[in-house]
């Protein structure tokens, strides 16, 4: 398969066929990966994630890909953590006393606001943060308000580099970015068109990041 290798963590969270199959249905050369070479080697890495942030964080560590990924990261590798791999990129979450991110964006996950249903699974639409009038790279081409699907209690907190909120309670971060680092708390690979175009925004920034 052509297009940018892109590796996608596995390591032992769940299913991560959709996420695989969606980066490759929009050009990449996308694969689950258990091996640090892998990594290594990839163009771009997405660090996926579902269930509670300690188990999770425990698993990337426990797998041998947090050195890796922390490795990724600090060479500005094209990165994208989605739903906990997203809360993974922060420093650590009220869901799990103890457990320690990756600390890449300061601040602590923090539960959904009191008031409305714990977890958000549903439908809901973006708002984005334009600056000087233009759209963050990673949501080019979406429109003003555009829908994704949501499955999560928790979120990060709303900061500098939160490019998007959705509105459950108040507003909470629904996507990240800062350079080559973005992060969605919604699932990309089960958000349609919506999804699809984003992924493919990132495929774009991976196969820039390759020519360089």
């Amino acid at each position: 398969m052509s297009g940018p290798r892109i590796a996608v963590l596995d390591y032992g969270i769940g299913n991560l066929r959709s996420a695989e199959k969606a980066l490759q249905h929009v050009g990449a050369d996308a694969r689950l990966v258990t091996r640090p070479e892998s990594v290594e080697a990839a163009d771009a890495v997405v660090l996926p994630g579902v269930g509670a942030f300690g188990a999770c964080a425990r698993a990337l560590t426990d797998s041998g890909l947090e050195e890796p990924a922390r490795a990724a990261l600090g060479a500005g590798v094209p990165f994208f953590g989605v739903c906990v791999g997203f809360q993974l990129l922060y420093a650590d979450s009220v869901e799990s006393p103890g457990a320690s991110g990756l600390g890449v964006f300061a601040g602590t996950v923090e539960a959904l606001p009191a008031g409305v249903k714990h977890p958000q699974m549903q439908w809901n639409t973006l708002e984005l943060a334009c600056r000087d009038g233009e759209p963050p790279v990673a949501l080019r081409g979406l429109g003003e308000r555009p829908w994704v699907y949501f499955v999560h209690s928790f979120a990060p907190p709303v900061g500098d580099e939160t490019v998007a909120v959705c509105d459950y309670g108040g507003p909470v971060a629904a996507m990240a970015a800062q350079g080559s680092l973005w992060g969605a708390q919604f699932h990309p690979e089960k958000s349609g068109a919506t999804g699809l175009a984003i992924l493919s925004n990132f495929v774009e920034m991976a196969v820039a990041g390759a020519r360089a």
